[in-house]
């Protein structure tokens, strides 16, 4: 089925458009999943009601989350405003999920020095930009060295959740992290710049085009480079490419355990940690928001309600006996 020519269409629709990579794998899984839904009926032959169906399907048969619904709910509203052309219209009648929003887990100061004195090398210096720069895992691993700016202590994220940029903090502890690692990846970088059938990195959408020695070049290498060089997605050339999340989380996994963190968290809790302790600190909610690039504020403040304010910062009533 993923070899079917309009599969295909809609891949290539995505690959010129510039969506990213997650967001084409997200979407060819959902337009698959409604086909096969429907028993593999084209969805230009099917209504609004049917596409109504199988989303209140997900939430009663497959219990999915309110989040994973919508995710679907874009997935299929890209497929019939951009592919078939006919966007749909109010969709009556959808079960939507009831599933609780979880407040995030947020690490104590305690609980993030005892997962970094167990960290070390590269591992150490990718979570101390998770929680010293609140970014997302897949955000610190896409970064290259041009990327990094020493002078005036910033990260500039390139196309991260909305296809969007943004600069964030560097911290004095991940700038000295950086600023070693840096080192090493030099010495890496002119051994492999010596041989002239050295192919360089993956560039984003038609960049290499228009810079074609960006390949080759120190500032567009990767700042966590992977060992392996995978095909490019439009030209099908191997090109280095950077370390892929699952790697990384598995391995903070085992610091967490090393650290005795008993929370259930994964990579994602250093970015809501880096939220809520700066609003503990006290800066401006609409400063947060900025450097984690949400949207709107209305994100940002799902933190509010696990920082020291509120019902933390009320005493209960048996501790005045």
């Amino acid at each position: 089925m993923s070899g079917s020519p309009f599969l295909q269409s809609i891949r290539h629709y995505l690959r010129t458009n510039h969506y990213s990579y997650q967001t084409e794998k997200c979407y060819l899984y959902w337009i698959k999943d409604f086909i096969r839904y429907h028993r593999m009926e084209h969805p230009q032959n099917l209504s609004d009601a049917d596409v109504s169906n199988y989303l209140s399907f997900l939430v009663v048969k497959r219990n999915v989350s309110r989040s994973t619904q919508k995710q679907a709910l874009n997935a299929l509203a890209f497929l019939y405003r951009d592919i078939i052309g006919n966007p749909l219209g109010v969709l009556p009648g959808i079960t939507r999920s009831k599933k609780p929003v979880r407040l995030p887990t947020v690490f104590s100061h305690d609980e993030v020095s005892r997962i970094f004195s167990v960290l070390t090398g590269e591992y150490k210096v990718i979570a101390s930009l998770l929680y010293g720069s609140g970014m997302r895992i897949s955000e610190a691993l896409s970064l290259r060295i041009k990327d990094i700016d020493f002078t005036r202590s910033t990260v500039t994220v390139r196309q991260s959740k909305g296809e969007k940029d943004r600069v964030t903090i560097l911290s004095k502890l991940s700038a000295q992290l950086l600023s070693d690692h840096f080192s090493q990846l030099k010495i890496n970088y002119d051994s492999l710049k010596l041989d002239s059938d050295w192919p360089g990195v993956h560039l984003p959408n038609a960049l290499g085009k228009k810079y074609p020695n960006a390949y080759r070049s120190w500032g567009w290498q990767f700042v966590f480079p992977s060992s392996t060089n995978p095909p490019d997605l439009i030209t099908g050339v191997r090109r280095g490419f950077h370390r892929h999340p699952r790697t990384i989380g598995r391995v903070l996994n085992r610091a967490f355990k090393q650290a005795k963190i008993t929370k259930h968290a994964s990579s994602h809790a250093f970015r809501h940690s880096f939220a809520t302790h700066l609003l503990e600190a006290g800066y401006d909610i609409r400063t947060v928001q900025e450097l984690l690039g949400h949207k709107s504020v209305e994100t940002t403040q799902i933190y509010t309600h696990v920082m020291n304010k509120g019902a933390n910062a009320v005493k209960s009533p048996l501790d005045h006996l």
